[in-house]
């Protein structure tokens, strides 16, 4: 294949679309019900691929806030295996 001809499997990958903001940490918060690690609702990651880029676009843009939703909703951490050592419970 020369540079003018490139592999046809790669012409097929190369998209012009919005990534997917999954880190692959899939667990919904309890009362949020958006995944820990993108933020999605279950019905987004669910839909992401039937998604146009436009509604990818709106529903990144809402990521950070949510972020901050999910990140004051977290219970607080109780200190692991050094708060054990220290007798905290």
């Amino acid at each position: 294949m020369t540079e003018r001809d490139p592999n046809p499997t790669d012409i097929v990958w190369q998209r012009d679309e919005i990534e997917s903001p999954c880190i692959r940490v899939c667990v919904l918060h309890p009362s949020e019900r958006l995944c820990m690690g993108c933020y999605r609702t279950g019905a987004e990651i669910a839909s992401w691929s039937r998604l146009t880029p436009a509604e990818r676009r709106e529903v990144m843009d809402d990521l950070p806030a949510r972020g901050l939703r999910v990140e004051g909703a977290r219970p607080p951490r109780r200190g692991g295996r050094a708060g054990r050592l220290r007798g905290e419970r």
